[in-house]
């Protein structure tokens, strides 16, 4: 049995973005927009700050972080309901 708590996606955002405001890594703009759960693992996705020719940039790195660190925070403690 698990111990996770069940949660909408909505409430679940919300508390991603507050983490990731609170983040000593926070830049400006970054910002989780959908979350999905694959194999117990919460999969957050949002802007990537690609340059003009799609690659990645500096700021992708510090966002690529930002969302591994909400899997790997969050994961353990929320599910997603239905």
């Amino acid at each position: 049995m698990s111990n996770k708590k069940t949660i909408s996606s909505e409430e679940l955002l919300m508390i991603a973005n507050q983490l990731i405001q609170d983040h000593e890594s926070y830049q400006d703009g970054m910002r989780a927009t959908s979350v999905e759960e694959k194999d117990d693992v919460l999969v957050f996705k949002g802007e990537y700050f690609l340059d003009d020719n799609g690659l990645p940039t500096e700021k992708t790195t510090a966002v690529f972080n930002m969302f591994k660190f909400l899997a790997h925070k969050l994961s353990p403690e929320f599910t997603l309901k239905g």
